[in-house]
């Protein structure tokens, strides 16, 4: 009797493996998800350069590429990303640091959002929530709350245009206080 229950035990055993393979046509059949990255990276560093020439170089914790199924591909670095540009002598001219950014592969834009912090070769520091990096045109521009902290002043606004160095900008909306000296009047 244990015998027979030892060999009903070993074909039952054998049935359910047997039947637990997967024909690839089933598998390819299978629903894929339309919105899964293409390409995942960690810790990823890329240089960008013009002529041999060092411009820019990107660093993030995480960096997910969309390029299927989606009309204009686009890259998420959801863990933060820092951006250091550098001027034509292969100098440091300013750093781009913020929470979580959205980069167009066509419109070659970048959205930073969440603690977006840019810092020019003077040391002046820009502060706001959402930042867009307008790579071909060389331009950073916001439509929220800034705050940009100088040598001397602390200068708050709504709205930003600026040159991607952070070297020449203009505030909408002003509502910091701003400190003239006497001879700049």
């Amino acid at each position: 009797m244990l015998k027979i229950k030892l060999i009903v035990f070993l074909i039952a055993i054998f049935i359910s493996v047997a039947s637990c393979t997967n024909d690839l046509k089933d598998v390819m059949a299978l629903p894929s998800n339309e919105k899964s990255p293409s390409q995942i990276g960690d810790s990823i560093t890329m240089l960008y350069t013009d002529s041999a020439q060092l411009k820019i170089v990107l660093k993030a914790n995480r960096m997910l590429v969309f390029t299927k199924n989606v009309s204009e591909p686009f890259t998420i670095l959801p863990k933060g990303v820092f951006v250091t540009f550098f001027d034509s002598e292969e100098k440091i001219s300013s750093t781009l640091k913020a929470n979580y950014g959205i980069r167009y592969d066509r419109t070659k834009k970048m959205e930073a959002k969440y603690a977006v912090e840019v810092v020019n070769k003077n040391g002046e520091k820009l502060e706001t929530e959402k930042l867009i990096w307008d790579e071909a045109n060389k331009t950073i521009y916001t439509d929220v709350f800034v705050k940009i902290t100088t040598a001397d002043q602390v200068i708050m606004g709504t709205g930003l245009k600026s040159n991607q160095d952070f070297t020449k900008y203009q505030i909408n909306e002003v509502t910091g206080t701003i400190n003239l000296k006497n001879n700049e009047l």
